[in-house]
């Protein structure tokens, strides 16, 4: 049998990883039809059909799950083959919004490592205002953060989606109309912050804080409690919680833009924070 194609491999394993022809497209910064062309190639090689394809879903046929491993450890192989030609380590520095990254930053970042295994990674998160300052200073290579609105769009700034915020507590969490709304926030200055009471304040509705939280993850426990309500995006909170805006007649809250902002360069390191931008939202 012929070599494989490392290319159609790797493409392969980023449909496999981010369950999208367009997000792998996006990530290896080609088309979707280019990268659909790849895979139908690799499968007539190995004669073999490794992914189910439907309008909506993309899922992994019996032997593309076999095959995954193998063609990880391929990929990977080669990346620590060209790592020892490299002149040493490569960083990034990478600042991450509290109110972007999701419930599977574990698994993205295990995609990177096994992407890119020669890039150091420094991962920040933080609040998007702080990190922007720090992006500005040159202390960060890169960041991806929350813009709402109301925020004046800059030109160095590349959309990678919008997402609405939701107001989100446990299923059981009580409130009566008419007192005040317990809240959940970060502690400012925090633009979703000051989105959902702009929001509270303009339908006159009395709200409460009750928990500040130095994280997101840290709202979400107060919320999984049952000790208030929150403004978040649905991706970044725990399962757990629903969506009580109708039920509790809250009122709407902005969409907001998910930018990138970078300098990276160097060609390696720009497709793995590509990579990542690509993979967030695809769990």
């Amino acid at each position: 049998m012929k070599p494989l194609d490392l290319d159609a491999v790797r493409a392969f394993v980023l449909v496999a990883e981010l369950r999208s022809f367009t997000r792998a497209a996006d990530a290896l910064d080609t088309t979707q039809s280019a990268v659909s062309l790849k895979l139908k190639r690799l499968e007539s090689h190995l004669g073999r059909q490794l992914l189910e394809r439907t309008p909506r879903v993309v899922r992994l046929a019996p032997d593309g799950h076999a095959f995954l491993g193998p063609a990880r450890d391929l990929l990977g192989a080669h990346e620590r083959a060209l790592g020892t030609l490299s002149g040493g380590a490569r960083r990034l520095s990478l600042g991450l919004s509290e109110h972007v990254a999701d419930a599977q930053l574990a698994r993205q970042l295990a995609l990177l490592r096994a992407h890119d295994p020669g890039l150091v990674i420094a991962l920040h998160l933080g609040l998007s205002a702080q990190l922007l300052t720090q992006f500005d200073e040159r202390r960060l290579d890169a960041v991806i953060v929350r813009q709402e609105a109301d925020e004046a769009p800059r030109g160095d700034a590349r959309t990678l989606f919008e997402e609405p915020l939701v107001w989100l507590a446990a299923p059981e969490c009580p409130w009566s109309p008419g007192t005040p709304l317990p809240l959940a926030l970060l502690a400012g200055p925090c633009a979703v912050r000051a989105a959902a009471i702009a929001a509270l304040d303009v339908a006159d509705i009395a709200w409460n804080e009750v928990f500040m939280g130095g994280g997101v993850a840290a709202v979400g426990a107060a919320l999984e409690a049952g000790l208030a309500v929150s403004a978040l995006a649905r991706r970044v909170a725990p399962r757990t919680l629903v969506d009580v805006g109708a039920k509790f007649g809250l009122p709407p809250l902005p969409v907001s833009r998910v930018s990138l902002f970078s300098r990276v360069r160097d060609p390696r390191s720009a497709a793995t924070l590509q990579l990542l931008a690509s993979s967030l939202g695809a769990g």
